[in-house]
């Protein structure tokens, strides 16, 4: 792959402006000159991926520029794709603003101002001003929706919420830990095999739904067990 810096602008679409301010700043290699022009490869798409997959996450371009320092700058298309698949977000979405009216339209029904500010307590939605909101979590609205128009108190649904967060924070840095410890640290200990890296990739695609059905089904045998427990004999 030989590209110009407009054609690997638009392959990856970004712009041209963009490419060499990441070039300025020592996120991609230089590239390869015929002549006076410069040419770019597969690598240096690959490491772009890799970047907007970084800001995907809210990595500060600090952060992101501290992260690729550890890459080797002639790493190679395949290793960089492995590790975009392995930080790739579990659940990738984006704060939305809006308005009222398109907020009841995503919620399906009308959120008065008490709704809202339970909405708010939980840390779903922020109030911006001018009859407008930012959805923190789109996918979590409509359930959170739900969740607050119930009869409950609010402190009872903000413990329900901390605990939550709590918990699955802990488990998630836990699992993480595991993870890097057992299957990433082999594979880069033992040479970054072709054969490895293509199944760790592999691996990393069909790991996100097979956990997210094991959490849930073992949250709700948690729940069951609880609750029988809470019974007298």
């Amino acid at each position: 792959m030989e590209l110009t810096v407009d054609e690997l602008a638009a392959r990856a679409g970004v712009t041209v402006r963009t490419v060499r301010f990441y070039a300025g700043r020592g996120l991609l290699p230089p590239p390869r000159l015929r002549g006076r022009t410069g040419l770019y490869g597969a690598d240096h798409l690959a490491r772009l991926d890799l970047v907007r997959e970084l800001q995907s996450l809210g990595l500060t371009l600090a952060a992101i520029e501290k992260h690729l320092r550890r890459i080797p700058l002639d790493a190679p298309a395949e290793d960089l794709a492995l590790q975009r698949a392995l930080l790739s977000p579990w659940a990738p979405e984006r704060p939305e603003d809006l308005d009222r009216h398109e907020l009841d339209r995503r919620v399906g029904r009308h959120l008065d101002d008490d709704l809202l500010k339970r909405l708010e307590t939980l840390g779903v939605v922020e109030h911006l001003g001018g009859g407008r909101v930012r959805v923190v979590s789109p996918a979590l609205l409509g359930v959170s929706a739900e969740l607050a128009a119930l009869p409950l108190p609010l402190e009872t649904l903000v413990a329900s919420h901390e605990a939550v967060e709590r918990h699955t924070t802990a488990l998630a840095a836990e699992l993480q830990g595991a993870f890097q410890d057992t299957v990433v640290r082999p594979y880069r200990e033992g040479g970054r095999s072709p054969e490895e890296r293509e199944r760790l990739l592999e691996m990393a695609g069909k790991l996100k739904p097979l956990m997210i059905q094991s959490v849930v089904t073992s949250f709700q045998r948690a729940v069951d067990k609880a609750i029988r427990q809470s019974v007298p004999d």
